[in-house]
């Protein structure tokens, strides 16, 4: 709202007319300024010559048996992403990208391995919940798709504030997740803002050796320097810190990892999120089996750690966590739209 109040100002329109593109932006989402019909027309012919609004729709979307739809966006001339709608009893979560590709390269995710093309802007991140058909149903937002969203810190924000402004989509940030692969420098800038959002730390190993193997950004900031940062900013936001890890078969899943990761968590107030490995055909990481999976899971809790395992979603049609790719132009043409 502040920024269109700059807006009117420099047009020379009423001071409320910044609340009147706010409610057409946002809520009525034209896409066009000469919908805008309650503002005069030489205000509309002079916005329309420095701004524009409206909806990218999605250029493909595709079902999972188990409801997951993945949506395909293209960003820029030969650049796309993905998000995914996740719908689960009362509640419709929407994961949505933030860059077009990844800097992180982490071994077991697909878009890691694409390298890193843009950064999206807050409006292009704000479009992947505009632009699907079950947007108004939409109740969570996870900042968990493509790219690493405190790499691309202002946008990030600017998203987080316009999906939770009260004069358009009034997503609680209770609601919101921000996921991270341990950018520490970010999480000291996040902590400023104080936000009530989930923070979400992918950390996916228990020690700097076998993190170093599978995720590049620990050689820059290591575990015990990643785990202060998360310390640091739970004593600024009193929010409970979700650590992600995702299993892997003889890599990180033994009783001794389990042992070691309630020693490095200890005296922070979290939650361990299990994820079981998805395949990803540029290496040769499995997901333990079921039953090893479950034991896991009973040794932290033995060990006075929370965690849950959680359930798999749109493996079908590559849409779980790690799966989502840059698409190919040759892909694209061959696309079945939804």
């Amino acid at each position: 709202l502040a920024e269109l109040q700059a807006v009117a100002k420099e047009m020379g329109m009423p001071g409320f007319a910044a609340r009147q593109m706010m409610e057409w932006v946002y809520v009525r989402r034209v896409r066009s300024i000469d919908e805008m019909t309650n503002l005069s027309l030489k205000h509309r012919e002079a916005l329309s010559q420095q701004y524009e609004v409206g909806i990218s729709d999605p250029v493909e979307g595709i079902h999972s048996k188990d409801g997951t739809i993945k949506y395909l966006f293209k960003i820029r001339e030969g650049q796309f992403v993905e998000a995914v709608y996740i719908p689960d009893d009362n509640r419709a979560t929407l994961c949505v990208s933030s860059q077009v590709g990844c800097k992180m390269h982490c071994a077991f995710c697909t878009t890691g391995r694409q390298g890193f093309s843009a950064h999206l802007t807050a409006g292009e991140i704000l479009n992947q919940f505009y632009a699907i058909p079950e947007s108004a149903s939409l109740t969570n937002v996870v900042m968990m798709g493509m790219g690493e969203p405190l790499d691309n810190f202002d946008n990030s924000i600017q998203f987080l504030k316009l999906v939770s402004d009260e004069n358009g989509l009034n997503i609680g940030l209770r609601h919101i997740s921000l996921s991270t692969s341990g950018v520490v420098s970010g999480i000291k800038r996040l902590a400023e803002y104080n936000l009530p959002i989930t923070l979400s730390i992918s950390l996916h190993a228990p020690n700097d050796e076998i993190r170093n193997r599978t995720m590049p950004v620990n050689k820059k900031w290591n575990i015990d320097a990643l785990l202060s940062a998360c310390r640091e900013y739970q004593k600024v936001t009193t929010r409970r810190i979700s650590f992600e890890y995702a299993l892997i078969e003889g890599i990180n899943d033994s009783d001794a990892c389990a042992k070691e990761l309630v020693t490095r968590l200890k005296g922070i107030m979290c939650h361990v999120n299990l994820i079981p490995a998805n395949p990803v055909k540029e290496n040769t990481f499995k997901k333990p089996d079921r039953k090893a999976i479950i034991a896991f899971q009973k040794k932290l809790e033995s060990l006075g750690l929370n965690a849950t395992i959680r359930r798999t979603l749109g493996a079908d049609i590559d849409a779980s966590c790690g799966q989502l790719k840059k698409k190919t132009k040759e892909e694209i043409e061959g696309a079945t739209i939804c």
